[in-house]
């Protein structure tokens, strides 16, 4: 960090960033370039060649133009004079202006956030290279601060608990009673919530004054889009720090602010849930008072109340009262449900395993068809697997009331394949195709619930 502070500091003071190259009759060669974009200045210098630019730019570092090129009419190039060299760059408008994914309102903050940029990746290359070898990100940074299970903590005065009972003279009977039920009462939290891994959303980010990267610790450089952050946790690093960074997000609430239309597991660690919130309480809503109701999950809900609980979930969590005092149509709670899983960005039965669900469906011998199941199921991130053992667990036993709601394992496939399954092909045709196979696919899980799981 304290190495590249000042190569920054020097980059500023030396380079002359954002002067535009000089050009004798300056307001005469404004008034006379000809075809010269809306978008752009003085800087305009119209069709001019390489060694036109060159020779004008040469009289200072950090001095710039752009030229329309004579190869490629209706084209652009940003001509900039740094290193003792000109240097070429594309040029790009779509209401902001860029040479690569940083956008600018003006050219000049893109040839400063560029001069910034050559001087330190110039002066500072062998330190940057260097920067993600020793990071702090294992020893003082975000793992750290979100290690320790909050079953640990409580352990210390579980253990004073025990010295106390041992100072009482008793025998260890009471100790090895007490043991068994804190590993009990372990085991069984570490079952409610288990340690899903998710990867880091990182979207690219402006950051407002100085800042460090949380990796390496080091200085992030430029006047826009420095780096990169966390859509759900927070983490901010560099741009190449952020492919090191283990598969470690501890999504915040602070952060992950809606239920529907969130990635899975981030909902889930965001709430230190086993499961999202609205799987299990619209399926405990729907056996409480709804197996036998007719059509169950095949007849719609009002539109416009499903929409409210959506709110509901998105504005209160957990808190959201779906009970029958709110909505008395079981319909509105299982259309809920269905909609939280169609508005899933990644689907319950994911892209990457949808190919081997198909193929499944698609196999005649039964042995067979359930081994390349089970097989599918294992390519399933570990939230979403639960999420759907829990949820086949809840269909089963809406089948075994088929005589009331006259929903059977073949009708629910019809509902919940497309609403569970999308397949990644762009073809409608091909998708159209699989419609069939994820039907079959639902109606095999149903079936087999106990044996898949």
């Amino acid at each position: 960090m304290s190495r590249i502070l000042p190569l920054l500091t020097i980059s500023i003071a030396t380079i002359q960033l954002g002067s535009s190259a000089p050009v004798s009759g300056e307001e005469d060669a404004f008034t006379k370039v000809e075809n010269r974009p809306k978008y752009y200045g003085r800087e305009f210098h119209g069709m001019i060649s390489r060694e036109a630019a060159d020779q004008l730019l040469s009289v200072a570092e950090g001095s710039y133009l752009i030229r329309e090129s004579q190869r490629q009419p209706g084209t652009y190039t940003l001509a900039l004079r740094f290193g003792s060299q000109t240097r070429n760059f594309r040029l790009y408008y779509d209401g902001k202006h860029f040479v690569g994914e940083k956008r600018f309102e003006s050219i000049h903050d893109l040839v400063t956030d560029g001069l910034i940029t050559l001087y330190i990746e110039t002066k500072a290359a062998e330190y940057i290279a260097k920067m993600t070898i020793n990071p702090i990100y294992e020893h003082i940074g975000y793992t750290t601060l979100n290690r320790e299970p909050a079953y640990q903590k409580h352990m210390p005065v579980l253990k004073e608990t025990l010295d106390e009972k041992d100072s009482t003279g008793q025998d260890g009977v009471s100790e090895k009673r007490l043991t068994s039920l804190v590993r009990r009462a372990t085991l069984k939290e570490n079952e409610q919530i288990p340690k899903y891994e998710k990867v880091h959303n990182f979207k690219v980010h402006t950051f407002r004054g100085p800042h460090w990267c949380e990796y390496c610790a080091n200085f992030m450089w430029g006047l826009i889009a420095q780096g990169v952050k966390c859509a759900d946790c927070g983490l901010n690093v560099h741009k190449q720090c952020s492919k090191m960074v283990p598969n470690d997000c501890k999504p915040d609430l602070k952060h992950v602010k809606k239920v529907y239309s969130c990635d899975l597991t981030t909902l889930v660690k965001a709430h230190i849930t086993k499961r999202p919130m609205v799987v299990d309480m619209c399926i405990r809503e729907i056996e409480s008072r709804g197996l036998n109701s007719e059509g169950l999950y095949r007849v719609s809900g009002f539109s416009d109340l499903i929409e409210d609980v959506k709110m509901a979930f998105d504005r209160d969590g957990e808190k959201a009262d779906i009970s029958v005092n709110m909505y008395e149509d079981i319909n509105i709670i299982t259309g809920a449900l269905k909609l939280y899983f169609r508005d899933l960005p990644i689907p319950l039965i994911t892209y990457d395993a949808y190919p081997k669900f198909i193929e499944s469906a698609k196999i005649m011998d039964p042995d067979e068809q359930l081994e390349t199941l089970h097989e599918a199921l294992k390519l399933l991130p570990p939230a979403h697997c639960e999420t759907l053992r829990y949820l086949m667990a809840h269909l089963k036993r809406v089948t075994l009331h088929e005589k009331e709601n006259l929903m059977n394992a073949e009708n629910l496939g019809i509902v919940f394949g497309p609403t569970l399954m999308r397949s990644p092909e762009l073809d409608a045709m091909a998708a159209l195709n699989d419609i069939r196979y994820q039907r079959l696919v639902v109606e095999l899980l149903i079936k087999n619930e106990d044996i898949l799981f």
